[in-house]
């Protein structure tokens, strides 16, 4: 599929699709902004990953148009649907600037502060990554928790239909 878009006319963000969403799949709106997304963050000059939400397969999920993402992740997200699957590739200026930081959607920093070396930033991804692992855990953990507590309450419907099964078969035996 050769389905190429650039998003921002100045070749900033460009976006290739792919895989289409089903038709009739929703998109992101006013009244439904927040978004969950997989995604794999590769260096353009290596494609060296440097963040992944697949080796975990932890969800991402943000509010669109609220600045908590890179630039190029609000323009390019809008435009998507539920299902589609998408390769966003950015300029600088559409992430984190000229600074060597590497476009990721980690919150982008506060406008006028500086970033710092790339090795800190990079601790800081590495420190955002472990976050995001902790929270997949977490979610992991209260998921079994669901399931152990569902399997416990269908024993228990079951034990109550088995319970009046064998109380129909007494009372008939007994006639």
């Amino acid at each position: 599929m050769d389905d190429v878009t650039d998003l921002t006319g100045d070749g900033g963000v460009i976006k290739k699709i792919v895989t289409r969403a089903k038709a009739g799949a929703l998109a992101p709106s006013e009244d439904l902004p927040m978004v969950d997304v997989h995604y794999e963050g590769t260096l353009a000059e290596t494609g060296e990953v440097f963040d992944t939400t697949h080796e975990d397969n932890s969800v991402f999920s943000f509010e669109l148009g609220k600045g908590t993402v890179i630039q190029a992740w609000d323009i390019a997200l809008k435009t998507m649907k539920v299902g589609e699957v998408a390769k966003i590739t950015c300029k600088p200026e559409y992430a984190y600037g000229a600074a060597g930081s590497p476009p990721d959607i980690p919150p982008k920093p506060r406008k006028g502060s500086s970033l710092g070396s790339a090795s800190a930033e990079r601790a800081r991804l590495e420190e955002l990554k472990k976050q995001r692992e902790i929270a997949a855990s977490v979610k992991e953990e209260e998921k079994k928790k669901r399931e152990e507590a569902k399997a416990a309450a269908a024993a228990r419907i079951q034990a109550k239909l088995e319970a009046k099964k064998g109380q129909g078969k007494g009372k008939g035996k007994g006639k």
